[in-house]
């Protein structure tokens, strides 16, 4: 799957949809950086890049809509 074709995904989602997603993801986030800090490995080191990415994504698009997090 693009990247286009995933951000189109992400833009025809509501803001409650898109608020939901993003604290799924920094909670999976966390969990991951909790790990690393503690000396652990990650089944997935680039998953890590990845959330902080689709993070990114889902507050632009929040902010185009003028939703202020």
């Amino acid at each position: 799957m693009s990247k286009l074709r995933k951000v189109q995904e992400l833009r025809e989602k509501s803001n409650e949809e898109l608020i939901e997603i993003l604290n799924e993801l920094e909670a999976e986030l966390f969990q991951l950086r909790k790990t690393i800090e503690s000396g652990g490995q990650v089944d997935k080191p680039g998953r890590v890049r990845h959330i902080r990415k689709m993070r990114a994504r889902i507050l632009t698009i929040l902010r185009e809509r003028g939703i202020k997090l």
